[in-house]
Order: structure tokens, then sequence, then C-alpha cells
């Protein structure tokens, strides 16, 4: 184990200065959220009722999720990248613990993403959003995006290590930007239509949402808080251990 937290904190500061050297990297993963902000906020926003309080509050939660969707396209390319160009066989041969390359990759996405989140955090500040959030919510709408970005970290791992081409390892993200669109991220589920609104209130975008959303508001998360968190392990789980099973046949 210390070998492994070792030989990934090396990896990890490799991967970060990759990042510190292009910063465009960060600041393109956040121009989508923002622009997608000041769109549905100053062009859709006063055609859309969501009851009492602005817009930009009830549509942050859902831009900040498609934040982390946007940026985790990066993790995967930045792996693809190992991958192809014969770096991942060059450690492989080297006394380092296997599994390092991964959580190199993995943390360093965990740190960007947070920095993306920051600054639209900072955009929409500007744009008017206000939270009573105290600093015990505030830690807990960060845990839950921290766990968020893990999950969906250790997805994005997946096609890093098995897409053929730079398309398919960017591909795969789209799914995950648009899924906010079903949800309670931009309009209340009442309004659609039956088929429509039972996949939107039973997918886990909304709960992460609806408790992202209640937490800024220092309103009780109620049973969304269990659920958000539940699927944010399951996912974690679920493509941790098909990433290291992934890993481990690219190793054979």
């Amino acid at each position: 184990m210390t070998t492994v937290i070792s030989d990934s904190t090396v990896l990890f500061n490799r991967s970060l200065r990759h990042i510190l050297r292009s910063p465009d990297t960060i600041i393109t993963t956040a121009v989508t959220p923002i622009a997608m902000l000041l769109l549905f906020v100053y062009v859709f926003g006063g055609a859309i009722d969501v009851g009492a309080g602005s817009y930009v509050n009830y549509l942050l939660p859902g831009i900040l999720l498609i934040t982390v969707a946007s940026g985790i396209a990066y993790t995967a390319f930045r792996l693809f990248t190992d991958v192809s160009t014969g770096l991942f066989e060059r450690f492989q041969s080297m006394p380092i613990a296997r599994s390092a390359l991964l959580w190199g990759h993995v943390l360093t996405s965990v740190v960007a993403n947070l920095v993306s989140l920051a600054l639209v955090i900072g955009v929409a500040l500007l744009m008017g959003f206000r939270t009573s959030a105290g600093i015990g919510a505030w830690l807990a709408i960060i845990g839950l995006l921290v766990l968020f970005t893990l999950a969906l970290t250790w997805l994005a791992v997946i096609p890093g290590l098995t897409a053929k081409s730079v398309d398919g390892v960017s591909g795969f993200s789209y799914p995950l930007i648009f899924l906010p669109f079903i949800s309670s991220a931009f309009v209340p589920t009442a309004g659609m239509p039956g088929p429509v609104r039972w996949f939107a209130e039973h997918q886990p975008v909304t709960s992460i949402v609806n408790t992202l959303r209640n937490l800024f508001e220092q309103q009780p998360v109620g049973n969304d808080g269990w659920i958000a968190v539940a699927w944010c392990v399951g996912i974690l789980v679920v493509a941790y251990a098909l990433a290291m099973r992934t890993y481990r046949s690219k190793l054979a």
C-alpha cells in the first residue's frame, strides 16, 4: 500500500504538471458549461417557470454536473495518449505499482475538475447566484461533487484504455453531458410527459441535482441525499471494478 501511494503521488505530480503547462485544458472544460449557463439564464430563463427564486440558482447544480462530465473526457484522452504512445508499456517495465498509473490520472482529474467547478461557480456568482449554505453544507456539496467526479473518472478510464482512436475516446462523454437534459437540472420534472418524467425522476442526475440544490438553499435534502450518494457509490464501485479488470487484461 505504501508503494502504491508513493508511486501514485509521483505519477499524479507528473499529470498535474502537464495540466499546469497547458491550463487551456481547464479553461476549455469550463467554457461549454459557462456558455450553457449564460444561454439558459439570459435566453431561456425568462420563459421557464421554476417557482420562487432565481433561475440561475435553480440551474447551477445541473451545470456543475455537466462541468464534471466535460472534464473527464480529457482524463480519458490523457490516458489514451499514454497507451497509444507506448508510455504504458514503458511503465510496465519499471518497478512501480501497476495501479499507480491509473490513480495518477484519476487524482489529476479530481483536482482539475475542482478548479473548473470553481470557475463555473465564480461566473454564476457574477450572474446573481446566491446561496445560504453554511460551512457544513458546503463541505457536503464538495464531498458529493468529488464522489461524482471519482465515479465518472473511473468510468472514463475504460475508454481511455480500450479506445482505438481519439474520436472514440472523446465521444463516450457525450451521453453523460446530455443526460442532465432529461432530469430536473433545467426544468421541473412535473411538466414532462409520463414516460419521460418517470425516467427523469429515477435516473441518478435528478437525485444528485436535487441534493445539491437543497444544500445550496440550506434545506433538508430528504431521501434524495441518500439516493444521490448510493448512485455515486454504486457507479464508482462498478466503474472501478470494470476499469481494473480492463487494466489487468491489458497487462496480460
